[in-house]
């Protein structure tokens, strides 16, 4: 038999052996069994499974006693308290199963029972933070007496996460300090793999919350911290949600390649913990590659190949290939289909409008090739965009060097030209020649000092420079 709800688990099968001096004893135990499960049969009246319960509870305190089948039968009427709204009362019955975990039943079985009903608590959207957090306060100060660090630990984090979900970033930072005093060296100064595991367990949510609340000076503080734990064997979820924090780190810098770096490694841990975030981070992890201008398509690796075709995946792989080909109206048509599954997620939605501009940009960069003059209004009408969009990204390209041109105000022209475009290439090849000639001059004379030949340098003219003359070039003259 096993219980509902949230919280199954299967209970124990017991045997007995009887002999002849423990008959009433044996007796006894089997009536307080059958005892429990009438009252777990009677739970569609919660009142009188109620009763039945708190009659198995009194029992052993009037016997003075405290076991199995009465913390099991705290544990079912705080669970049926607490589905039923009544969480005071639910509170009331958790705080007298706390203390059958220091004698009353093994640590293991208290350790399972306490992190059930905890979750079972911390799912329940209609409590309050006030009331939530007088069930993880008792649990602790039990704990405590109880001696049990271990738990205690573990229960401070299951904390900290709820917090997390819940944005009370203040309570989380309360959190956050005490599990930090937990992860401090020994007295030798040495860190232990537990502690270090729970350090970058720390970080995790810690890298979390600086990222949710935009402080990226204190999220790459954290990053970098996170980066220098050695002493750890950490849970491949943990390694994904750092490496996501850091890939989103890195794009807000826009610093692509390093946010694809950091996407791909999460992605690798996701999927080895078969978590299910793997799936929007290689939605990031593409993005990223847009952003950089990479010609690889991101499904060639043999960790995402097998996520090419998944319903979540196929608009963004669609995505990849209008860009790729430069193919504008496409990439925004896709956009717009699938809001769901790409615009939805926050995130993403941030840098769409950047990947659009690259696009647009790349786009803008082939149609001017051919011509020496461009109407600004035809780009527009073409790109589907204000002028004004069109004339900014014009701008950036001839800062950026990318265009040798001017942009004319009064006819809302692109002049583009051709000669100065052809003239600047020459000039930077003649540059990278003259350099590289130099450096070929020196490594010739080294050899020939360290040969022991003739001082050359009378026949290389002042200063040893045999470039000194003059380049003939075509019938030219280039003078140095």
């Amino acid at each position: 038999m096993s219980d509902d709800g949230y919280m199954m688990e299967d209970e124990e099968e017991f045997e007995f052996e009887y002999e002849e001096d423990d008959g009433d004893e044996a007796e006894g135990v089997v009536d307080v069994e059958n005892d429990y499960y009438t009252a777990k049969s009677q739970r569609d009246d919660p009142d009188v499974a109620l009763a039945s319960f708190q009659k198995i509870v009194q029992n052993e305190a009037d016997a003075g006693e405290q076991g199995d089948f009465g913390f099991k039968s705290l544990k079912q009427m705080t669970k049926l308290t607490f589905r039923l709204g009544r969480y005071a009362e639910a509170l009331k019955y958790y705080r007298i199963l706390l203390t059958y975990t220091k004698k009353g039943v093994t640590r293991n079985v208290a350790e399972k029972s306490i992190n059930n009903i905890l979750d079972y608590v911390s799912a329940e959207s209609a409590l309050d933070t006030t009331q939530m957090q007088e069930f993880y306060e008792v649990t602790m100060k039990a704990l405590e007496e109880a001696k049990n660090d271990r738990l205690s630990t573990k229960t401070n984090l299951k904390l900290a996460k709820l917090w997390l979900d819940r944005k009370e970033y203040g309570r989380l930072n309360k959190i956050l300090k005490e599990l930090h005093a937990s992860c401090a060296p020994d007295e030798d100064g040495d860190v232990d793999s537990s502690k270090g595991t729970l350090q970058l367990e720390v970080y995790a949510l810690e890298i979390q919350m600086y990222g949710e609340t935009k402080n990226n000076k204190k999220l790459r503080e954290i990053y970098e911290k996170s980066s220098r734990v050695r002493s750890a064997i950490p849970h491949p979820r943990i390694q994904g949600v750092l490496r996501e924090c850091g890939g989103k780190m890195y794009m807000s810098e826009k610093d692509w390649p390093k946010a694809q770096i950091d996407f791909f490694e999460s992605f690798k841990s996701y999927d080895e913990a078969g978590s299910p975030q793997r799936i929007q981070v290689l939605k990031y992890l593409v993005l990223a590659h847009m952003l950089m201008d990479s010609q690889i398509n991101p499904f060639d690796s043999q960790e995402t190949k097998p996520y090419k075709n998944d319903r979540e995946i196929v608009a963004m792989t669609n995505l990849v290939s209008a860009y790729q080909r430069r193919d504008v109206h496409e990439a925004e048509k896709i956009l717009r289909d699938n809001r769901a599954t790409i615009m939805e997620d926050p995130f993403i939605k941030g840098y769409i409008e950047d990947v659009l501009r690259s696009l647009r940009t790349q786009w803008i960069l082939e149609i001017i090739k051919s011509y020496t003059t461009v109407e600004i209004i035809y780009l527009a009408r073409q790109l589907r965009v204000p002028s004004e969009e069109v004339e900014d990204i014009l701008v950036a390209l001839i800062l950026d060097d990318k265009i040798q041109g001017r942009i004319d105000q009064v006819t809302q022209r692109l002049e583009i030209d051709r000669h100065k475009a052809l003239e600047t290439r020459r000039y930077a090849s003649l540059d990278k020649w003259t350099a590289q000639l130099s450096s070929l001059q020196g490594v010739m004379l080294q050899k020939s000092a360290g040969a022991g030949g003739p001082d050359r340098s009378s026949a290389l003219g002042s200063g040893g420079n045999w470039m000194g003359s003059h380049v003939g070039l075509g019938g030219g003259e280039l003078w140095a």
